[in-house]
């Protein structure tokens, strides 16, 4: 019997518990023993049909020589990472779905990992079920990554398709997505861009074997998006999408940030909706390739940690190829990427014309909404300083 623990008993532990159970004869068939949940870690004891595993004490898990892994899912970087550290030099595998603790201690937790010959393992971190972080360390391992971007948070996801489909005002949505469980009491980190930035510095570390920090990415969010802006996008053949984005730059630097875009009709990346995620991974050999699914919620999430306490098991030495080097001082700030931008403006195409010379008009009245050619970021922000703008966005076609 192995035996595992779970730290936090919340939407993840619970399905993780649940799966371990439901599953339990496909996992066995594949570790070649039964796995059981010895023990839950929690603030204090409540009623559950799980009441008989949990316990208050941390010493419980770090001092039981029969648990080999320990699922983290407390959340937040304090207690996380203090017992997460602890778990790790004491030579227990930890796995987490913890996308903040992971962006922001990431690279430490990795070097502790690799100094005990344990893993630290992370996949539900990002696109929750989507197996994105697998591909990148080990099925697209023989290319060199180029791009890496996607829709990384459901909760903007269904805003924005709302706002698309039924014309409804982000407001009136915000408060659909609440009650239906898909957004938080306090949603700032979904709906400012803050959740998907923290999964782009966790590709971006991946993608590039490059320690990117949180403090670097610009990050900006749906909150402030106009209706106006969405129907205009729909009806010029482009769905509006908080996208989060890092590529290399020429040169051999590296940038990254989140902000809504464009996205043409012709990429399937347009076409994902609700609370779905999508990220397409760029390489030199595969080209562009997409995975898609359900990026939170109980059991995508607990799959992708039941999978990495799996994988935990059958390679327990540390695997190098999952860890990242320290900031080399290569990012780039990402105004200096060119491309299309688009535009509302207090003001007529001709004033668009005489800023941006060869503009796309997509429509004209008191104000003009308009496609630039392709320019970098801060050359837009220098040629639209005449104008009075009223919406900027970047456009992937």
């Amino acid at each position: 019997m192995i035996s595992i623990a779970i730290m936090g008993l919340g939407t993840v532990g619970t399905g993780v518990v649940k799966l371990v159970e439901e599953n339990a004869a496909s996992i066995q068939r594949k570790l070649g023993e039964p796995l059981q949940v010895k023990s839950i870690l929690m603030r204090r004891i409540k009623e559950s049909p799980y009441q008989s595993k949990m316990t208050l004490k941390f010493a419980d898990i770090l001092e039981d020589p029969e648990i080999r892994v320990v699922v983290e899912t407390i959340g937040g970087v304090e207690a996380a990472y203090d017992y997460t550290r602890q778990l790790l030099a004491a030579g227990k595998h930890v796995v987490t779905a913890n996308k903040q603790l992971v962006a922001e201690k990431g690279r430490e937790l990795l070097q502790i990992a690799k100094e005990a010959g344990v893993n630290y393992l992370f996949e539900a971190s990002v696109g929750g079920g989507i197996p994105v972080l697998h591909a990148l360390t080990q099925t697209l391992v023989a290319n060199r990554i180029d791009e890496v971007y996607g829709i990384l948070n459901g909760t903007s996801n269904f805003i924005l398709t709302n706002m698309t489909r039924n014309g409804a005002m982000f407001e009136d949505v915000l408060r659909d997505a609440q009650a239906k469980g898909y957004a938080e009491a306090d949603p700032t980190a979904d709906v400012q861009g803050i959740d998907a930035g923290r999964k782009t510095c966790i590709l971006a570390n991946l993608a590039f074997g490059v320690e990117v920090t949180p403090e670097k990415v610009p990050m900006e969010g749906i909150a402030e998006l106009s209706l106006k802006d969405v129907g205009i996008a729909e009806a010029a053949g482009y769905g509006v999408k908080l996208v989060g984005r890092t590529l290399r730059m020429p040169g051999g630097g590296r940038t990254a940030y989140v902000a809504p875009h464009l996205v043409s009709r012709e990429l399937p990346l347009s076409n994902v909706e609700d609370v779905f995620n999508a990220v397409v991974v760029r390489g030199n050999a595969t080209e562009e390739v997409m995975f898609y699914g359900r990026g939170a919620g109980e059991r995508p999430t607990a799959s992708a940690c039941v999978s990495d306490v799996v994988e935990a098991l059958q390679n327990p030495k540390y695997r190098p190829e999952i860890g990242w080097q320290q900031d080399d001082g290569a990012f780039v700030d990402p105004a200096q990427l060119s491309s299309r931008f688009y535009f509302r403006i207090a003001g007529s195409a001709a004033d668009a014309a005489a800023a941006f010379g060869q503009v796309e008009v997509l429509s004209e009245s008191e104000e003009t909404a308009f496609l630039t050619e392709s320019v970098s970021g801060e050359q837009a922000d220098q040629l639209s300083q005449p104008l009075k703008v009223l919406a900027r966005m970047r456009v992937l076609a």
